[in-house]
């Protein structure tokens, strides 16, 4: 087995032939800490923390731009478009993670799909940023929506960087075993 890789036990039965043992250590294995709504070990995790930071500073970047007298030009649109869209599928991918839907449709390469959103969402994010950041002429709610824009960006590319290393360390630990 490789290192650093869990082992998830996905059905609740001990393997015991009798049904009340069979039942009652199902009751039992059901309420771990491993069960439940919540991934309770994933909202504190790095990744859901750079999710929260990401769709906060998105948010924060939208309104600024919204809060903008100018804000009706096809060129801030298209900032407000990006960001909003961003922060939905920021925000679909924590529902995913932290309600462990991610188990129940195992058609989809979650991480591939998320990793894709990402590279996507942070090059879009990235030249919206740079056009209001050229458009701007000195407004300071423009400016302010740039810049936040630019730190989601970053957060955005950070999260890539990790689940690239997450993704690569996980195949080349699987190779060598």
């Amino acid at each position: 087995m490789s290192r650093g890789l869990q082992v998830v036990r996905t059905d609740a039965s001990s393997g015991s032939s009798g049904g009340a043992a069979s039942t009652s250590s199902a009751a039992l294995s059901a309420s771990g800490p491993e069960s439940g709504l919540l991934d309770r070990g994933y909202a504190g995790s790095c990744s859901a923390l750079l999710k929260v930071a990401q769709m906060l500073l998105l948010l924060i970047g939208f309104i600024c731009i919204i809060a903008s007298p100018v804000a009706g030009h096809s060129t801030y649109t298209y900032f407000k478009i990006v960001s909003m869209f961003d922060l939905v599928m920021i925000f679909i991918f924590y529902v995913v993670y932290i309600f462990r839907i991610y188990r129940m449709l195992t058609c989809i390469n979650w991480p591939l799909a998320e990793f894709l959103h990402y590279l996507i969402g942070t090059t879009l994010l990235l030249i919206g940023s740079v056009v209001v950041v050229a458009r701007s002429s000195g407004s300071a709610s423009l400016t302010a929506g740039a810049v936040f824009g630019f730190l989601a960006s970053f957060l955005c590319l950070l999260s890539i960087w990790l689940s690239y290393k997450v993704s690569c360390v996980t195949q080349s630990t699987d190779a060598a075993v």
